[in-house]
């Protein structure tokens, strides 16, 4: 949430279910597969499990003025694992885009540093090299293998004939990705660049052959990495991969897929301002159940809620606990155990007003009191000034009263509860 109206484009605040693949068997179906001139695919064993280790969440179009746009380019875009494996696919979206996607050839590498890559793998679709992918679907990629560490940085690039613009991005990255001169680049190990963006266009999940869980962090700016230190993975969901890491050892092998957008809401859009995502109740399926491997959901959002509505008169607590109870229902229908965070002190930032605060207040009640949850985040409890307690703590405050700083995301990856991860592999364990 930046410092502007939701009418702007600029950006304001803001064992379970594994991935299943249903085989059909039968003469039709066999008669199919025995067609000459199909290209050969690359199959996944019915036995091969599927983590997310990285993921962000699509939002756009941008405004016709600010689109990015490439021709005949190779995009660079950087990465983090958090969690290793030694098979990997991609998930890239044309979900917001209104014209076919045409992907000419895709790699997926280590990066070494900056646009250096080492050890290109090929990426195809379906045994293809390229892929045309309709307005409005995702695609994924065949597998293929790859040693990823944890923590590694990982490159994606995408090679896109003819002009292409970037309708499908998540465009709060802080994190620095490469455009190339003109010329397929996608397994040259050092990348021509011609510019550099600081967005994720089309990329949108990263997974690797690992039978173990993934959280998804559902939010808004805080989530997104507001005002931390870029390409320096110090969003609180990088933190969290790492403590979980080092404070579990082997059973903290959990991937982390950070689905925050910045000025995001529960549960209104601004047509105006659709970098800021649809709001989370209508994107919840992309961005929570198809995420490979979910099991564990943290949702921190509601504060733009609050903030973009009336400042004497704003929006009730039950409309914002009606969408809450949402997320839960819908995420316990999958066995997804949901941990309730509550939203931050915001006194001295620019939305910021006493009727506003009331209802801040009373949401926090309810998230803390109500036992909804499986488990709860105390957001608040963390960030907030002992000697004024409506107010960040001025350790963590970033400077606009709302966002917090490397500290503060640090602080808040600390706070989140450890026990619903080690306890068991399905939501009664955790409740």
């Amino acid at each position: 949430m930046k410092d502007v109206s939701p009418a702007q484009s600029a950006e304001p605040p803001s064992a379970a279910p594994t991935r299943r693949r249903f085989l059909l068997a039968g003469p039709a179906v066999g008669a199919a597969l025995a067609l000459p001139g199909l290209p050969a695919r690359a199959q996944t064993s019915p036995a091969e499990r599927w983590c997310a280790t990285w993921g962000t969440a699509p939002a756009g179009p941008p405004p016709s003025a600010s689109v990015q746009s490439f021709t005949g380019q190779t995009l660079r875009l950087i990465a983090r694992a958090s969690i290793g494996g030694g098979r990997v696919l991609i998930r890239v979206s044309n979900e917001m885009g209104s014209t076919p996607l045409r992907i000419g050839r895709a790699t997926i590498a280590l990066r070494t540093s900056g646009a250096a890559i080492a050890s290109p793998r090929p990426l195809s679709f379906g045994g293809v090299a390229s892929i045309t992918i309709p307005a409005g679907a995702p695609a994924l990629s065949d597998p293929v293998d790859l040693v990823v560490p944890a923590q590694a940085d990982l490159a994606v690039s995408l090679y896109l004939p003819g002009t292409v613009q970037a309708t499908t991005i998540h465009d709060a990255a802080f994190q620095t990705s490469y455009v190339s001169a003109a010329g397929d680049y996608t397994s040259t190990l050092a990348l021509p660049v011609a510019r550099s963006i600081s967005s994720w266009p089309f990329l949108t999940e990263i997974d690797v052959d690992a039978s173990v869980p993934a959280i998804v962090a559902l939010g808004d700016s805080i989530t997104d990495g507001a005002r931390s230190t870029s390409n320096a993975n110090r969003r609180w969901p990088d933190y969290l991969a790492r403590r979980l890491q080092s404070a579990l050892g082997a059973a903290g092998r959990i991937g982390v897929v950070n689905r925050g957008i910045s000025a995001n809401l529960l549960l209104n859009d601004y047509p105006t301002a659709l970098l800021a995502g649809r709001d989370t109740l209508e994107r919840f399926d992309r961005d929570v159940l198809a995420t490979a491997g979910v099991r564990y959901l943290i949702a921190l959002i509601g504060i733009n809620d609050i903030c973009y509505s009336s400042g004497t008169s704003p929006i009730p607590v039950a409309e914002l606990v009606a969408g809450w109870r949402q997320v839960i229902a819908r995420a316990h229908a999958r066995d997804i155990a949901v941990i309730g965070a509550t939203l931050p002190p915001f006194e001295g930032f620019v939305y910021y007003t006493a009727a506003r605060e009331a209802v801040r207040r009373a949401a926090n009640n309810w998230i803390r009191a109500s036992g909804e949850f499986d488990a709860l985040f105390d957001v608040e409890a963390v960030l907030r000034d002992p000697a004024n307690p409506v107010r960040i703590m001025p350790a963590y405050d970033s400077g606009d009263h709302l966002h917090p700083n490397d500290a503060g995301y640090q602080a808040m990856a600390n706070a989140v509860p450890l026990a619903p991860f080690v306890s068991g592999s399905t939501r009664a364990d955790v409740g």
